[in-house]
């Protein structure tokens, strides 16, 4: 197995600069456009990285956010991945229409746990080709893979030459790990981007896969983190 050293990360010493790891998700079913317009401005005022919002509520997001730096992200293929390579290049391609930033798709899981690592490089190909240059996320749903299996997702993430990878939906039957993201980071190096998501609930936790190599956080409890951050982390 690989080696899972890495380097300590230096944790950001501002609620500011930690805001700034944060997608903000809010992917619930029964989430209103009244939740949304809150989930919105919360994210404005916090300078979270992105708010991550289903795609119907993409257009929404986009001209709750127009006057800020917020980022606006979307799933694809959620949340459980095996929609057919054409329809998530065609979600993908409908969501940057409706103005969206950031793609987070969730990889063909199947394919992986059957040792298809060229079926789930050529998905995501799909995928990267309609982003048309937007940030995009292979979502690896790791609490459903053995570790080979996650080296080999994030293979195919780096050969798809996709911007990130990310743990977990949130829907899956875990959320992110130590474990997990130490492995998606050693495997990935600098190239990618790794994103901690699910079950991320308080700043010890946002801490912790931060030191361990995530620079993105996926979670809907961003606001109670931020509240969480020990005292000597300044604003």
């Amino acid at each position: 197995m690989m080696d899972l050293s890495t380097e300590t990360v230096p944790v950001p010493i501002k609620r500011s600069e930690i805001a700034g790891y944060i997608d903000h998700a809010l992917l619930r079913a029964d989430a209103s456009e009244d939740d949304l317009a809150l989930h919105c401005d919360v994210a404005k005022k916090e300078g979270f990285a992105s708010v991550c919002v289903a795609p119907i509520h993409v257009k929404s997001a986009v001209l709750r956010l127009s006057s800020s730096k917020v980022k606006v992200g979307t799933v694809i293929g959620f949340p459980l991945g095996f929609h057919d390579s054409e329809v998530k290049a065609f979600e993908t391609r409908r969501a940057i229409r409706d103005g969206a930033d950031e793609l987070d798709v969730v990889v063909h899981v199947a394919a992986l746990k059957s040792g298809r690592e060229q079926a789930v490089r050529d998905d995501l190909a799909q995928v990267r080709r309609a982003a048309e240059g937007r940030i995009v996320k292979a979502i690896l749903e790791t609490a459903l893979l053995e570790p080979a299996e996650i080296e080999s997702g994030c293979r195919a993430a780096i050969d798809a030459r996709l911007d990130f990878v990310k743990t977990s939906t949130g829907f899956g039957p875990g959320g992110a790990t130590l474990e997990a993201v130490r492995l998606m980071r050693a495997t990935v190096g600098e190239r990618l981007g790794v994103k901690a998501s699910g079950g991320i609930a308080d700043a010890a936790q946002a801490l912790a896969f931060i030191e361990c190599g995530a620079t993105r956080l996926g979670t809907s409890r961003s606001v109670e983190i931020l509240d969480g951050l020990p005292s000597e982390v300044g604003e």
